[in-house]
């Protein structure tokens, strides 16, 4: 018999602790702030979504997700994080044995990673010349060590308050010290121009309903508009504007969905001065008009 690795060793644990805290399919925000635990039973159907900055490691299973207009694919063993806020849709499936989705995540902070990098300054020099802004890859026998550590302090809730931050924080390092952390150190690390594109996106969230002119959003960050459309597509592989159009669009199927309002109201409080213009380009991104989108999606929650 073959003797297991110290990574399937650790991922035999953790998938032991996510099946104690997941007994059926669901997904649970707990105790620890930021951490995430995952459950399919089933193979999913297409979702959308919108990430923001995270690391998630697939511990059973497989997941597929075209994040901006790019495709990933990674199972046990993987792990993806994402550095900015992005479009996605996502599809589940169980592992070849046909046993359930599981996986586990948390929120990457931006305050933690700034102040790892002004204590070990080194770290921010560390990088590759144009990272992208989501990368896939195994994940590391620390990171997934800490993960388990991260899980198992749910059966403690008075150590979580002392211990989650440090172990979340020795997740943020192994990152940064890892070339999955290349996007993460540029976009903290002030004057690069990763840095500056990351800045526009935080302003094109709390800005997604305003006109947009890319000539404007370029200098509000300091840079010449034709290279800020250059790494701004390198980073998110879409341009300023569809991304605009992808926040409108989420942010509307989100309050048809969740606080039940009409299409068009939805499409005026996202911005869209043209309810028809909104139902084309919604029906473009996500295969069906607004009411049969919604309808269905409330049918099947």
């Amino acid at each position: 018999m073959k003797e297991k690795t110290n990574s399937e060793y650790i991922n035999t644990l953790l998938k032991k602790e996510l099946v104690k805290w997941l007994p059926k399919q669901s997904i649970i925000q707990t105790a620890v702030d930021g951490l995430a635990l995952t459950r399919f039973d089933e193979s999913s159907h297409p979702e959308s979504c919108f990430y923001q900055p995270m690391i998630a490691v697939v511990v059973q299973g497989w997941k597929y997700a075209l994040i901006g207009n790019k495709e990933y694919s990674y199972g046990e063993g993987s792990c993806m994080v994402v550095g900015v806020d992005m479009p996605g849709v996502y599809h589940i499936t169980k592992d070849r044995k046909g046993h359930s989705f599981l996986s586990v995540a948390i929120k990457l902070d931006k305050y933690i990673i700034t102040q790892l990098l002004t204590e070990v300054p080194q770290l921010a020099g560390k990088s590759v010349s144009s990272p992208g802004a989501i990368v896939v890859s195994k994940v590391s026998d620390e990171i997934l060590d800490a993960f388990l550590r991260l899980v198992k302090l749910l059966d403690n809730p008075t150590h979580i308050p002392i211990l989650s931050p440090m172990i979340i924080r020795e997740i943020h390092f192994y990152l940064l010290v890892s070339s999955l952390g290349d996007y993460l150190r540029m976009a903290n690390t002030i004057g690069t121009q990763t840095n500056q594109i990351a800045l526009a996106i935080n302003w094109l969230r709390g800005h997604y309903m305003e006109g947009l002119q890319v000539e404007d959003l370029a200098r509000m960050v300091n840079m010449a508009p034709s290279t800020f459309h250059r790494h701004f597509q390198q980073l998110t592989t879409l341009s300023p504007l569809q991304f605009q159009k992808h926040l409108r669009l989420y942010e509307a199927k989100r309050l048809m969905a969740l606080e039940g309002k009409n299409a068009s109201t939805a499409a005026i409080d996202v911005g869209y001065n043209s309810v028809s213009q909104f139902n084309r380009e919604y029906k473009r991104q996500f295969g069906k008009p607004p009411l049969q989108n919604i309808s269905k999606k409330r049918v099947t929650v």
